[in-house]
C-alpha cells in the first residue's frame, strides 16, 4: 500500500517499521537555471511496501522524472528525506550510491540509455560485469534475458542498428540483469508503437507476478489498469492517489 504521510500524524515511525521500499518525506527539489530557481518538487511526502506496483502520472513537467531520478538516487533533493530500503539516500556518496543502484535498483530511462559502442550482449552484461560476477553466469544471464525480450538473433547487433522499441526492451533487459528488488521505469510505451508498447506491458505483468516492486511513470492507460495504485502528481505536489 501507499502510504501518504505527514511529519505531525505520527505515522513515519509506524512506516518506517513497516515492509516500505522507498520512503519519502517533505521532499523538495530545485534547480538553479541561470539566475533564476525552478522548484520542480514540493513537499512530497509517500512511501511504497516492498512487493507493489505503483504508477505516477500527471501532465508533462509536473515533476514524474525528477522523483524517479531522486528514488534511484542519480539526483538528491534539495530538503527532505528519501530513504530506499532503509538507506537514506541523501546521505550517500556517489561510488556507494553507483553500488547500491547496481544491486539493487533496476532503472529504464524514457531515451533508453543504450551504450552506443557497446553490443545488446555487452549493454546487458554490463551491470554483472560491475559486479564482477563469473564470466559463465554473466553468460547464461545474458543470453537468458536476451531471449526474454525476442532479441537473442541480434544479440551482436549495435543499438543503432534496432528500432526504437527494440532498444527499450534490451533496456528492460539490461535494468533486469542483476535481479534489482526494486524496478522504475520513466514512460516505458510513450514513444513506441502498439506492438511494442504491448510487450513492455507483458514485461510490467511478469515482474509483477515476481513480486517485483514497482514504480512507473507512465501517461498509459493499460500500465495503468495494472497497478496497484495509482499517485498523481501535479505541479510537483502529489494530489491524489487512488488504490
Amino acid at each position: 500500500m501507499v502510504y501518504l504521510l505527514s511529519e505531525r500524524d505520527g505515522k513515519l515511525q509506524k512506516t518506517t517499521n513497516s515492509n516500505c521500499a522507498i520512503i519519502a518525506v517533505a521532499l523538495n527539489k530545485t534547480y538553479q537555471m541561470g539566475e533564476a530557481e525552478v522548484e520542480v518538487l514540493k513537499d512530497v511526502t509517500f512511501s511504497i511496501s516492498e512487493g507493489r506496483f505503483v504508477v505516477i502520472s500527471g501532465p508533462s513537467g509536473s515533476g514524474k522524472t525528477t522523483l524517479l531520478n531522486l528514488v534511484s538516487g542519480i539526483d538528491k533533493p534539495t530538503k527532505g528525506l528519501m530513504t530506499v530500503f532503509g538507506q537514506n539516500l541523501s546521505d550517500l556518496n556517489e561510488d556507494f550510491l553507483a553500488e547500491f543502484r547496481c544491486n539493487n535498483i533496476g532503472f529504464v530511462f524514457q531515451s533508453y540509455n543504450l551504450v552506443s559502442t557497446l553490443t545488446l550482449a555487452e549493454n546487458v552484461a554490463f551491470p554483472m560485469e560491475w559486479r564482477r560476477l563469473p564470466e559463465l553466469e554473466i553468460e547464461n544471464r545474458v543470453k537468458e534475458l536476451l531471449e526474454m525480450v525476442s532479441l537473442q538473433h541480434r544479440a551482436n547487433h549495435f543499438p543503432g542498428q534496432l528500432s526504437g522499441g527494440e532498444q527499450q526492451r534490451v533496456a528492460f533487459a539490461r535494468a533486469l540483469a542483476n535481479d534489482p528488488r526494486l524496478f522504475l521505469a520513466d514512460e516505458p510505451t510513450g514513444n513506441l508503437d502498439k506492438k511494442n508498447a504491448q510487450k513492455i506491458i507483458e514485461m510490467l505483468q511478469l515482474l509483477k507476478l515476481k513480486g517485483k516492486t514497482i514504480f512507473v511513470s507512465t501517461h498509459d492507460g493499460n500500465i495503468a489498469r495494472l497497478a496497484d495504485e495509482n499517485l498523481s502528481l501535479e505541479d510537483g505536489r502529489i494530489v491524489s492517489q487512488n488504490e
